[in-house]
């Protein structure tokens, strides 16, 4: 059965409120990046990704590079796959807050311009087409991906490390989780 592979996001130069608001990676982070590539590349060649899927945001696009290159391949970029849509009306120094109350609770319950349940179910379809796809994601995206399959409705159902990676399978239809990626031992992120 094709396998996807989510990857959170290597270590960015910086986080959420700094000043810039799509920071790159740090030199972790680039090694986190390789550190991902290397592993895809040592799976048999029956479940190696044949393609590269990114978030629009340097982060994710930085991590998915390597492996793109190793593979031959140009990074595709998704933003269904990118990070959890903040709300218009609030302010990016209130991200973090927001943020944080939104982890305590459940996919119903977010607060915001849009139906963040619904979000979930797209990122889950967008998935559900792709095998043997290494796709480079964030943090809530792949919380959002892991609490659907489980049928769980928290919104923080683990703690994905930085370039960890959480392995699906799919028939085309429907999504199996097979793994969940490491988790982060610190904070969340």
């Amino acid at each position: 059965m094709p396998r996807l592979y989510l990857i959170r996001h290597g270590k960015p130069a910086s986080t959420w409120g700094d000043a810039d608001a799509d920071p790159g990676l740090d030199e972790t982070g680039q090694a986190q990046a390789e550190a991902a590539r290397d592993w895809l590349l040592s799976l048999p060649e029956a479940e190696r990704p044949q393609r590269v899927v990114s978030s629009p945001l340097r982060r994710c696009r930085e991590t998915a590079e390597p492996t793109a290159r190793a593979l031959g391949v140009a990074v595709e970029i998704d933003p269904i796959v990118g990070e959890i849509p903040t709300p218009e009306a609030l302010h990016p120094t209130e991200r973090a807050s927001w943020l944080r109350k939104v982890f305590e609770g459940t996919w119903r319950e977010i607060q915001g311009d849009l139906d963040y349940d619904q979000w979930r179910r797209e990122i889950v379809g967008s998935l559900r087409a792709r095998g043997d796809t290494a796709v480079f994601s964030h943090y809530v995206a792949i919380n959002a991906v892991v609490s659907h399959l489980l049928d769980d409705d928290r919104v923080l159902h683990f703690r994905p490390d930085h370039a960890s990676i959480t392995v699906l399978e799919t028939d085309g239809q429907g999504l199996t989780l097979v793994a969940k990626g490491r988790e982060a031992v610190t904070g969340v992120l």
